[in-house]
């Protein structure tokens, strides 16, 4: 009998579901596709019908939540806001917050930067990531050298200094956070800790 659509979103889901637990608990590179199915409950001729190879299934997987290099890029090409400091602050801040909120996402998340080796086979899952990365940078870059705001710039720090920093402040924070919860509150020292950071960069912030 043949699979119903419904029976196959099911298989996909396990799938998913299993690869999100293993590729946690032991890493991508140390997860196979053989111990994902198993963990699944189904074939490994089942998975094969779903995904063409581990890269494919890690792609799948990433694609199921919204990660914070891609929502901040989003978002910031979209912004039509009078200060563009003060929503470039607002989107680093709701970026943690949400990774907070959403466990799928901070599960996800915790595996792109804590259990992922990116071997040939995931390169493409690389380029990827590291395209959202570049263009977050660039547009955090943009924004510190509209005419309005380059001149608030601390002196020897320029709109390319300061688009750096903002992505290191980010990404350490992340990367702390994921390792130890207990470091800070995402939802109560996030914002603290960015403006510390913007003081740093913007001479009259406040």
């Amino acid at each position: 009998m043949r699979r119903t659509k419904e029976e196959a979103e099911q298989t996909r889901c396990a799938l998913l579901a299993a690869a999100e637990a293993l590729f946690l608990e032991r890493g991508v590179a140390h997860t196979s596709l053989d111990q994902i199915a198993r963990h699944a409950g189904v074939t490994r001729g089942a998975l094969y019908w779903h995904f063409e190879n581990k890269a494919h299934l890690f792609h799948e997987m990433l694609s199921q939540v919204r990660l914070p290099p891609e929502q901040l890029a989003e978002r910031m090409r979209g912004c039509a806001e009078d200060d563009p400091l003060l929503s470039l602050r607002d989107l680093c801040s709701e970026a943690i917050a949400n990774l907070a909120r959403d466990a799928q996402k901070r599960r996800i998340f915790t595996i792109l930067l804590r259990r992922c080796e990116f071997t040939a086979e995931l390169r493409e899952a690389e380029q990827r990531h590291e395209a959202f990365i570049n263009l977050f940078i660039e547009l955090c870059e943009q924004q510190f050298a509209q005419p309005a705001v380059s001149p608030r710039l601390q002196p020897g720090i320029s709109p390319r200094l300061a688009a750096r920093s903002v992505h290191a402040m980010i990404v350490g924070l992340f990367h702390d956070w994921l390792r130890d919860p207990n470091l800070f509150d995402p939802l109560q020292d996030a914002t603290p800790m960015i403006n510390a950071c913007f003081r740093g960069l913007i001479r009259d912030w406040d």
